[in-house]
């Protein structure tokens, strides 16, 4: 029987009808975390032997995201959301949060939000740079409000869910 554990988070091929690619998929802000709190939790979970995706493309603004990074949130057991002070200004990290909590609902995915260096509530209610960055995308999509309004909801559910919050770093 194949058997994956994460502390305590088990998925078993008998338990289960889904056949996970990877343990853990993280969703972050490049310009924000990659090459510091993001880079390190990758390094910690690798040598675990914790079968992480990490995105390390740097993607180009505008472009839509990429099936193959879809199909590795479709593929992932476990999904990290490292919420920092300029996730929700990028549009590709809001539609990977979007996937994320359809994943969560629709193939049991586990989320786990990480808040780094930002109020959960900030999140939770979109204050502070998560208000300013909705704001500006309100007036970049005024004719698909129902992309908008999918985006709000995902940061409230994730927000919502119990995580970790590192204040400093």
């Amino acid at each position: 029987m194949d058997s994956i554990t994460i502390h305590g988070a088990s998925s078993s091929s008998s338990s289960s009808p889904h056949s996970w690619t990877h343990d853990v998929f993280l969703s972050f802000r490049g310009e924000d975390t990659r090459y510091n709190f993001t880079d390190h939790l990758h390094s910690s979970l690798d040598r675990k032997g914790i079968n992480t995706f990490m995105d390390n493309d740097e993607l180009e603004r505008g472009t839509d995201i990429s099936p193959a990074l879809l199909k590795a949130i479709q593929g992932s057991m476990i999904s990290l959301i490292i919420f920092s002070e300029n996730y929700a200004s990028s549009t590709w990290c809001l539609e990977e949060l979007a996937h994320i909590i359809q994943c969560r609902e629709s193939k049991q995915q586990m989320v786990f939000p990480i808040f780094y260096k930002v109020d959960p509530s900030h999140v939770r209610h979109q204050r502070g740079t998560f208000g300013e960055a909705i704001a500006n995308h309100e007036c970049n999509f005024k004719n698909d409000m129902n992309k908008k309004l999918r985006w709000k909801a995902a940061l409230v559910e994730a927000a919502n869910l119990s995580g970790w919050h590192f204040l400093h770093g």
